[in-house]
Parts: C-alpha cells; sequence; structure tokens
C-alpha cells in the first residue's frame, strides 16, 4: 500500500507587508505634529501605509502605540546625548555644545516647521490626566538629569569646575535650558539663535 508522502508544512498568515519600525516612526511623526488628542488612528494608519486592524494588532491601541512612540523618540533623543556626554576626549563646554546641538539636530529634523522636542510637546499635555505617560516622561526626565550630573561630576573632579559646585542643581539647569529651546524652536526661533542661547549658558556654566 502506497503511502502518502508527508507535505511541507504551509506558513500561516500573510507575510508583513510592513516595517514595524518604519511604520513606528511614521506614526511617531503623526503625534509629534498634531500631538497626542490630535492624532487619530485613521491618520497613523495612513501615514504608517497600514489598514486600521493591522496598526492594531502590530502594536495596538492608540495609547500603547503612543507609548511606543515616546520610547522610540526617547532611544533617539538619548543616543545623541549620551554620543556627547560620555565622549572623555571632550572639554565639559565642548561636550555641553554637543549635547545642545544633537538634540537641536533632531528638533529641526522635521519637513516642515520646527518640532521641538517630542516629549516636551505632547506627553507633558497628557501627562496631566495620563498616569502611565506621566510616569514614562518622569523617567525619562530623572534619567537626563542623571546623566547630567555625572557629567558634571567628572568635570568638578577634572578640575574643569569648581569644587563646590553643586552637580545636581547644575544638570537641573541645562535640562530646564534644553526644555526652554524646545518650546522656543516650536515657537518660531532659529536654529541659529538657539544655538547661540545655548553656547551662552554654556560660557555661564564653565565660567
Amino acid at each position: 500500500m502506497a503511502q502518502n508522502k508527508p507535505t511541507a508544512a504551509k506558513g500561516r498568515g500573510r507575510p508583513r507587508a510592513y516595517d514595524p519600525q518604519t511604520a513606528l516612526q511614521q506614526a511617531l511623526g503623526v503625534f509629534w505634529n498634531t500631538g497626542y488628542s490630535g492624532a487619530s488612528l485613521d491618520s497613523i494608519a495612513s501615514a504608517a501605509g497600514m489598514n486600521r486592524p493591522s496598526l492594531y494588532a502590530a502594536f495596538g491601541d492608540k495609547h500603547a502605540l503612543y507609548i511606543k512612540a515616546l520610547d522610540q523618540y526617547w532611544a533617539t533623543a538619548h543616543a545623541a546625548m549620551q554620543a556627547a556626554l560620555t565622549d572623555s576626549s571632550l572639554s565639559l563646554a565642548q561636550a555641553l555644545s554637543g549635547f545642545y546641538e544633537g538634540q537641536l539636530a533632531i528638533y529641526f529634523s522635521g519637513d516642515g516647521q520646527p518640532r521641538g522636542c517630542f516629549a516636551i510637546g505632547t506627553a507633558t499635555t497628557e501627562a496631566v490626566e495620563d498616569p502611565e505617560i506621566r510616569n514614562v516622561l518622569s523617567a525619562r526626565l530623572s534619567q537626563l538629569d542623571a546623566d547630567l550630573e555625572k557629567r558634571l561630576q567628572t568635570a568638578i573632579d577634572a578640575g574643569e569646575l569648581k569644587t563646590d559646585s553643586n552637580p545636581a542643581a547644575l544638570a537641573v539647569l541645562i535640562s530646564s535650558l534644553l526644555h526652554s529651546i524646545s518650546i522656543r524652536a516650536r515657537a518660531g526661533k532659529s536654529r541659529d539663535e538657539l544655538a547661540g542661547l545655548a553656547g551662552d549658558a554654556i560660557k555661564v556654566i564653565c565660567g
């Protein structure tokens, strides 16, 4: 009796017709331009080149998608910050200059008007009513302050800053200026003007 040959198992479902990282980046752009409340799933799906069911299956609901976009943005912004702050060949002034310039490059990266910082521009509004977004934002800001404080302590140890300098207070000052630069970028200030503002602040901080 002839035996039936085993057939190769067929793959289940259709292959993805989209790249998840590209789709997430497109969704991030919609949130960045319109804010969380102003972004609809239809507009996000259209920008990502997906239909709503596929978008939901890939990323979850709008809230889950926003959190993923916030994490994606932070990964990019933080990498740029760390590139400047952890470079041991740079003086403190050079590191801070690279720190601000790296973020300005992101703030002015859109095709239209400068969008500033994604987190400051969108998450601060939602954080008032949304505990999860508030916790994510708070954790990111605390990490930023900690990274800056570490670099400032290195500068104190190297004699670049006075021994009685307060690295924690200076870190908050530096990050606060960054947030102000983000807001001013959205308000229409030029990149050159904001770079000048950062440069003046660095001179004050570094003496």
